[in-house]
């Protein structure tokens, strides 16, 4: 006997990759497990304004290779408050539905927390590219903004050669510096500026000026949103060694374009593992992938840990940039 009958999904905060990807896997695996399914158009806040509505078979078909959400997403300050959170377990009740899947980053985790702690069963999957969720090695839409960031990298490394410049270039990744590491080291960066570790602009500009004297013909320094503001770092970078490097935000464009194939995939084996749990009775968790393998941690420490920088691979970035 299934521990629900009749399950919610929403996609929450910003969007990334792969979230269609996860919302048709959550429909078509409950369907298959004989359970109604609803969609909340617009996140929390759709919920608080009884946005819900049946979703089928047809209702998520030809979007695994679509961007962001077909559901929508918003802030919703209202649900941030107790009364807001209360609202919105009556609104699910009121539906009758027993179990929900919240595809999201952190905010979205919090949110379902409190859910889950008002009798709501309920599953967190990481949709952010920025990869800052904990006990998951990699979030829904990392990839593809990793890929991205490369893609950019690589055109304008071939602009950089041809006219012997340096490049900035700034990512997402407020508090987390992964898009920038990962995109760093499969494109080949001289530097790679996080916030998780502390980094001398001077050193920085002495190195470039070094290796453009020594025959160089370009240089690529990413840096991460958290970590600092292009255009600050460019003026300090030619205040220190004179060389002016070009500032590229790549911005928005991050969140967007079709998802990669290991988004998909990671999507989809998140969405039914989500169902899977919900219908043996579990709930209040964080869904995750660590070494190839599906786990579920309590999303109380989820949204309790933060995330750890991984520094062999950071370290290995700096030690192939000379």
């Amino acid at each position: 006997m299934s521990a629900v009958k009749k399950i919610a999904v929403l996609t929450s905060g910003g969007d990334s990759q792969g979230m269609n990807a996860a919302v048709r896997s959550v429909v078509r695996s409950a369907l298959f497990r004989g359970l109604e399914v609803y969609g909340v158009q617009r996140g929390y806040q759709g919920l608080l304004n009884e946005d819900l509505r049946p979703m089928d078979l047809r209702s998520v078909g030809d979007i695994i290779q679509r961007g962001g959400t077909i559901l929508q997403t918003a802030r919703c300050k209202e649900f941030v408050t107790p009364e807001g959170q209360q609202r919105g377990a009556e609104v699910l009740r009121k539906f009758g539905i027993d179990g929900l899947v919240v595809i999201g980053g952190d905010g979205s985790y919090q949110g379902a927390n409190k859910l889950s702690k008002l009798g709501i069963k309920t599953m967190g999957l990481p949709g952010t590219i920025d990869n800052d969720i904990p006990f998951t090695d990699f979030t829904i839409g990392f990839d593809t903004a990793v890929s991205i960031v490369v893609d950019a990298i690589n055109k304008l490394r071939d602009t950089m050669t041809s006219h012997e410049r340096s490049s900035i270039v700034e990512v997402m990744g407020r508090h987390c510096g992964d898009i920038a590491l990962y995109a760093g080291l499969a494109s080949g960066a001289e530097s790679i500026l996080v916030p998780e570790v502390p980094f001398d602009v001077r050193e920085i500009s002495n190195r470039m000026k070094e290796n453009f004297q020594n025959g160089k013909r370009h240089s690529i320094i990413i840096v991460a949103e958290g970590a600092g503001r292009g255009e600050d770092i460019a003026r300090e970078v030619t205040g220190h060694c004179g060389i002016e490097p070009r500032v590229t935000v790549l911005g928005h464009i991050q969140r967007g374009g079709t998802p990669t194939h290991n988004d998909r995939i990671l999507a989809s084996r998140l969405g039914d593992f989500a169902v899977q749990r919900l219908t043996e009775g579990d709930s209040g968790k964080g869904c995750g992938i660590v070494k190839g393998e599906l786990v579920t941690t309590d999303i109380d420490k989820v949204t309790t840990t933060k995330k750890g920088f991984n520094m062999d691979l950071y370290n290995l970035a700096i030690r192939l940039a000379q």
